[in-house]
């Protein structure tokens, strides 16, 4: 520990002596004289009489809350990693609840004005005809939908959740950067950046009164279940899917809210109505929380080429009958040449001067407008060299932007790209600094808030308080994650007690216990593939055991026992010589895979379990030796799939995903205990064949109390394919598989699921009758290939 790391901070002042605003540029800490914010003032203090230990201590804490709950975002472009951790920054943007509510007045007069703005454009366009927009901004830009064109939204709204950029100006007041209206992501992000800084700062933030963000989400969700009443009640969020770069979020929001998460092939579209395929036949939907962009939605009637779309989307909001949040083609108005009209469509449509100054932009369609920004260029000092290089010409998709600036002092760039196939012009804007936690102290780092709206019966509700981005350094072009940007929270800070809410009901209302909707098909598939993955991994692992175990012991890889289980592992595929197999390897990753295809149905502390035992296997893989190495490292994969395995039995809720994840490794487990014995039993197995049966079957100890005979073909077939109470056994698996099957629900749409209940029972009953003798290498290679026509049987039935 570097010396004085133990002194503690004497106070506020030390804390913040090297602390110094950047010259001209606001800071949210400290005033233009220096001098600190009173909202800062007690949290501050508390942070004073910390020594850097404990702070360490305690930002430590807030990295292992994310590690832990598997909080993770993706880099484009980056083709070494997948998902990087959450680059929490922990010290919290500290605002004022009145200044607050002066930001939410304006932000929901904004979300008024845009919801009125997609209102008039797909309906009687009057603000294009009247001349408030030119026609070009509307038309040519890719995200005006006109298959959209006079569809009214179910509800009567287009927008109902919205997210907006905003910023602290050189003026000192909020200025918004842009608009976020297609499908805003970042609000679980805000709840998990909230409980990661919360427990950092529990005390602190227990004593201040920092305005809660479950009333927020609380109010939304009954919002959306409002919605849903309007037709067959069904709330479901819609994502891209596993490879979307906030995957992670859309699944803890839909855990966090209860709404069902699910993809574009989980839907189809029936005379009008947006239905689910479930195992349970096809379920009616009533809202989509949309979390992809509106073009890749409908492959019919808007991007041909998409993947991850229903065909016939636009066709059920047509008709009336799905309620779209936010509605498709709303990301229109996130084009930025649309903040150069917003003061004149305020007036306009509300009658009212616009209370939130946008960053300064120019439409730049006209000769006009091309030289009012050529000459701003010149005065900002880009010079004519640069001016008359921007290719002002009408046909081009172009944006003129100005590079943002930390420094009112530095010289203002431009950027060219494409956007709604018109020219616009941007004024540099110099962002507020907010402290940062860098090397041990406090300094200035450019920031920018995302803030949340959300339309609920009683009108707009903003989310007190949403998440800051703070820059890596002073230049703000490093703000986004992307460049190495971290996230904060923000804590609205009022100068009375707030409310303390959660998102349960009111005490004394009572409640209704509700039935678990239908199983999406797919969340069945991955759930019986899961299991199977799982139960796989464990039957390798056992027999690797077993094999390294006795190659430890005799070091001659050719003696008849440990040839002969090669033979076994070569039919599979699978390469002795590898003390941990690729085949391992693959199954693991299977089932991390399914896991990951079903995340709002996984426990934290599962997904855990699942994806260390991922990295401890690709550890092994790549350092264990053969032989006792070997040996010691199975066995420690072995109690962490039995830990995995723990978890989901006595945590996962008993219903229709719990019988299809026991299903598969039922079904798994059937088919490897059938294999083993077939080839392990017989007067082919060499010696010691028998004792390495029941050590991969877990069974060593109740063939002794069971058995007074030494053991033989008949014993060892007898408890490891004939013992209803041995859970290693054949007829015990095929016993949980008829008992869950028999509770799974009927689809009266497709094959009749008697018919896979009458297989079940004939191959149970097929076994149960058989007597040990009659347990040949035959039969049971037979009764191996009727366990792999059940899972296709199954697959046919629930997952087709």
């Amino acid at each position: 520990m570097a010396a004085g790391a133990e002194q503690a901070i004497p106070d506020g002042a030390a804390l913040i002596a090297g602390y110094r605003a950047l010259p001209g540029v606001p800071d949210e800490m400290v005033d233009a004289t220096g001098a600190i914010r009173p909202v800062w003032r007690p949290f501050l203090a508390a942070l004073s009489r910390m020594n850097r230990a404990q702070i360490d201590k305690r930002f430590a804490r807030a990295d292992q809350y994310l590690r832990d709950a598997g909080v993770y975002y993706r880099v484009y472009g980056d083709a070494t990693s997948k998902d990087r951790d959450w680059p929490l920054s922990h010290i919290p943007v500290l605002i004022d609840g009145a200044e607050w509510r002066a930001l939410e007045t304006g932000l929901i007069q904004r979300a008024e004005l845009l919801e009125a703005i997609l209102s008039d454009l797909y309906g009687p366009a009057r603000l294009v005809a009247e001349g408030f927009l030119p026609p070009g901004l509307v038309a040519a830009s890719p995200e005006y939908l006109r298959p959209l064109v006079g569809i009214k939204p179910a509800g009567g709204h287009h927008l109902h959740f919205v997210s907006f950029e905003v910023g602290r100006g050189p003026d000192g007041g909020w200025w918004v950067l842009g608009d976020r209206t297609q499908a805003p992501s970042g609000a679980g992000f805000a709840l998990e950046n909230r409980v990661a800084t919360a427990r950092a700062f529990s005390d602190i933030y227990g004593e201040m009164h920092v305005h809660r963000l479950a009333g927020f989400f609380r109010a939304f969700r009954d919002a959306l279940q409002h919605l849903g009443e309007l037709g067959e009640g069904r709330v479901a969020i819609l994502t891209p899917g596993p490879l979307n770069e906030t995957y992670f979020e859309h699944a803890y929001i839909a855990r966090y809210l209860g709404f069902v998460l699910l993809q574009g092939d989980d839907l189809t579209v029936v005379d009008g109505q947006a239905m689910v395929r479930t195992v349970a036949g096809l379920r009616p939907i009533s809202v989509l929380w949309r979390r992809m962009d509106a073009a890749f939605a409908d492959p019919l009637e808007l991007n041909q080429d998409s993947r991850i779309g229903t065909p016939g989307l636009v066709d059920a909001l047509r008709a009336g009958r799905l309620a779209m949040v936010n509605a498709l083609g709303s990301g229109l108005i996130e084009t930025r040449a649309f903040l150069a009209f917003l003061p004149a469509l305020s007036r306009r449509l509300l009658g009212e001067p616009l209370i939130l100054s946008s960053i300064a932009t120019w439409w730049c369609g006209g000769e006009t407008e091309r030289k009012h920004v050529t000459d701003h260029l010149d005065r900002m000092m880009i010079g004519p060299a640069l001016s008359t290089r921007l290719p002002f010409d009408d046909t081009q998709a172009t944006v003129l932007g100005a590079s943002l600036r930390a420094s009112a002092r530095a010289a203002a760039t431009a950027w060219i790209g494409k956007e709604a196939g018109r020219l616009v012009g941007q004024e540099a804007v110099t962002l507020s600094t907010t402290p940062a936690w860098v090397n041990g102290q406090l300094v200035p780092r450019p920031l920018s808030l995302r803030v949340f709206a959300a339309r609920t019966p009683q009108g707009w509700t903003i989310l007190p308080g949403g998440f800051a981005r703070i820059g890596r350094s002073e230049d703000p072009t490093a703000i986004t994650m992307q460049r190495g940007g971290t996230a904060a929270d923000v804590w609205v800070v009022s100068d009375a007690p707030v409310e303390q809410t959660s998102l349960l009901p009111d005490v004394g209302l009572g409640f209704t216990r509700a039935t678990p909707v239908s199983l999406p098909s797919r969340a069945a598939d991955n759930l019986f593939w899961l299991g199977r993955y799982i139960e796989r991994a464990e039957g390798l692992l056992r027999i690797l055991r077993a094999y390294h175990g006795r190659l430890a012991e005799t070091d001659d890889p050719d003696m008849p026992l440990l040839a002969h289980i090669r033979v076994y592992l070569d039919d599979l595929g699978i390469d002795a010589d590898e003390p941990i197999p690729q085949s391992l390897v693959r199954n693991v990753d299977g089932a991390i895979r399914s896991a990951a295809q079903i995340r709002d149905r996984f426990s934290v502390d599962g997904w855990l379990a699942l994806t260390d035992l991922g990295k401890v296997v690709g550890q092994f893989r790549a350092r264990v030796t053969e032989g006792d190495d070997a040996t010691r490292a199975v066995t420690v994969l072995l109690r962490k799939i039995a830990g995995f395995a723990g978890l989901v039995h006595e945590n996962m809720y008993r219903f229709t995903g719990w019988r299809f994840l026991a299903i598969g490794r039922g079904i798994e487990r059937g088919l490897h205990m059938s294999r083993l014995l077939a080839h392990l039993t017989g007067p082919k197995a060499p010696d010691g064949a028998l004792d390495m049966m029941l050590e991969i079957g877990d069974s060593v100890m109740t063939h002794r109390r069971r058995y007074s005979v030494s053991t033989n073909d008949l014993t060892v077939l007898d408890l490891l394919a004939l013992d209803a109470l041995n859970p290693r056994s054949i007829l015990y698996q095929l016993d949980e598989i008829r008992r869950e099957t028999a509770l799974l629900p009927l689809d009266k749409s497709g094959p009749p699921p008697s018919g896979l209940m009458r297989e079940v029972m004939r191959i149970e009953n097929g076994l149960a009758i058989r007597t040990p003798e009659a347990l040949t290498s035959r039969r049971l290679t037979r009764l191996a290939r009727d366990l792999e026509r059940l899972a296709d049987h199954f697959a046919r039935t629930y997952m087709g």
